[in-house]
């Protein structure tokens, strides 16, 4: 059992940037993270191996408690099917295609209200006090009601109904932008190279998918080389990026 004096999380870990600078986050501020990833069958499934390698990396190097599960909700694909990240039968929509839309068909229904909840009750388990999770404030521009301060809020409100385990659900980068998550991360030491944001989850990422161009964007005006390969060419020199 953990010592009551302990900082506990639960951690909600994608395998995407934003999620790695929360892990790093964490690092400074809680002695126990239980780190959540899912399989909901996505079409990025990718982003969980990236994940799991990048924790199993982490552990190895620092001295906190870490433990890590993946939680396989791979029959939600075919319960959320009018996603492009759950049915492969729709396109992929490029960044260009969402801008004023107001719910791209990235949008997986009802996702991060499932998977909160599952993470607000293995905290109960493990008597985490924090459930940490990377919403930001780019995914509003996709049109995602989940990933919102005003649900997190609201989310907050119902589970601390709860009269034993006070939890609380916790999103420090929502009012982030992409380039000040990543100036963040570099400051952390926050490793790119293991990290996929792509939707596509191809060998290479696409570069024109929402995930991808808001990734780039952010690297661009962050001043830094994404360290990640792109199926398009990206002249960093025109953007006087450099290596992180």
């Amino acid at each position: 059992m953990n010592d009551q004096k302990d900082k506990n999380c639960v951690l909600l870990y994608s395998g995407g940037m934003d999620s790695m600078v929360l892990l790093h986050w964490a690092l400074k501020e809680y002695d126990h993270i239980n780190i959540l990833s899912f399989d909901y069958n996505q079409r990025h499934k990718k982003e969980i191996i990236y994940g799991r390698n990048y924790i199993e990396k982490i552990s190895k190097i620092t001295n906190k408690n870490i433990q890590h599960h993946t939680v396989d909700l791979s029959f939600f694909s075919n319960l959320a099917s009018t996603s492009s990240l759950t049915n492969k039968n729709i396109e992929v929509p490029k960044m260009k295609d969402i801008i004023g839309h107001p719910q791209s068909v990235t949008y997986v229904p009802n996702r991060n209200m499932v998977m909160l909840s599952i993470a607000a009750g293995y905290a109960e388990s493990v008597k985490a006090q924090d459930v940490l999770t990377a919403i930001v404030a780019i995914d509003n521009l996709s049109g995602y009601w989940d990933a919102t301060p005003e649900f997190v809020d609201n989310f907050n409100n119902v589970i601390h109904l709860n009269r034993m385990n006070n939890i609380t659900i916790k999103s420090p980068l929502v009012s982030k932008s992409k380039e000040e998550i990543i100036k963040e991360g570099v400051n952390l030491g926050a490793d790119f190279s293991y990290s996929w944001t792509c939707y596509q989850g191809e060998e290479r990422a696409c570069g024109v998918c929402p995930s991808c161009a808001g990734r780039l964007a952010g690297f661009i005006k962050s001043g830094f080389i994404d360290p990640i390969p792109y199926n398009i060419p990206i002249d960093w020199e025109k953007y006087n990026c450099k290596e992180i």
